[in-house]
């Protein structure tokens, strides 16, 4: 099945970001060891890529139900128990999500006036990958209850592992 076109373009985003920081890093190492320079701000652009391509990759992982998880004790758990559980999860997540979506908004508020020392970059723009990702991650959830609640979520994706993720 081919990945709907927001999701490539997503992909596509994280190998750009993931390749420049790349670049970056690799290019201070060898300015520093050969040349005994480096460059000023690739250490803090290359610490807010990391951020970005961790946090939006954390939410890409979690639509495809591949996060660790340990489930040996919800794996023995008849189907009304599995069910039980993973709603509850669910919600718990959701309002953990809620609650970083809202925090992170104040704090991407609050950082569009304050810049980073070296780039100059407003905070808020570094913030705003965390409000991305948890909002995702919520969406993703409120989807999954929706499924739940509807009856459309057969057994085997109530304890999710890693060999029934989505490539």
């Amino acid at each position: 099945m081919k990945p709907h076109p927001v999701l490539r373009a997503v992909d596509w985003f994280l190998i750009v970001l993931l390749g420049t920081m790349i670049v970056l890093v690799f290019g201070n190492v060898v300015l520093r060891y050969l040349f005994n320079s480096g460059i000023t701000v690739s250490e803090e652009v290359s610490r807010f890529i990391f951020m970005w391509v961790t946090l939006i990759g954390a939410l890409l992982v979690m639509k495809d139900n591949a996060h660790l998880g340990m489930s040996s004790v919800v794996d023995r758990l008849a189907e009304k128990g599995k069910r039980v559980c993973r709603f509850l999860s669910d919600i718990v997540a959701m309002v953990c999500c809620g609650l970083l979506a809202h925090g992170t908004w104040k704090q991407v508020v609050l950082g569009m006036d304050d810049r980073s020392p070296v780039a100059g970059i407003p905070l808020g723009l570094v913030y705003l990958c965390l409000l991305i990702s948890s909002v995702g991650m919520a969406g993703v959830l409120m989807y999954s209850l929706w499924r739940q609640l509807t009856g459309r979520m057969p057994v085997q994706e109530l304890t999710p592992h890693a060999d029934n993720a989505v490539d």
